[in-house]
């Protein structure tokens, strides 16, 4: 993000910000934190509140709950994290001599381990 222009957030801030901005779709303090698999809510709100400060994003409420959705300064702002992302991280796998279908199956490894880990998380925290 530091690329971006933006030094002073921290890696939940960032999170967040991608997080509300996925798919363009408003979302919830709950949506958030059930996405981002982040159970302390406080830690989120308190991201959501800096990054309303910042006006990067923007809250409307609607009955009981408050909805969150990029302004149009945060939705640029992911986009250009987006674009550099790209050119250091998605043009580097092009040099890698990698398919399409051998990336997907990767992906699917790292997800399906991703998922064994949270999972193993979980059982280790019951005990």
């Amino acid at each position: 993000m530091a690329a971006s222009g933006h030094t002073e957030m921290s890696p939940l801030e960032i999170l967040v910000l991608h997080n509300v901005n996925h798919r363009g779709r408003d979302k919830r303090l709950s949506d958030v934190c059930f996405l981002l698999n982040i159970d302390d809510t406080h830690t989120v709100n308190y991201a959501l509140r800096k990054l309303l400060k910042a006006e990067l994003i923007v809250s409307e409420k609607r009955g009981k709950e408050v909805f969150y959705r990029t302004s149009t300064q945060g939705a640029k702002l992911c986009e250009a994290y987006r674009e550099i992302r790209e050119r250091c991280l998605i043009d580097g796998l092009g040099r890698m001599d990698l398919s399409g279908e051998e990336l997907s199956s990767i992906g699917a490894s790292l997800r399906a381990l991703s998922g064994q880990y949270d999972q193993a998380s979980r059982a280790a925290s019951s005990l």
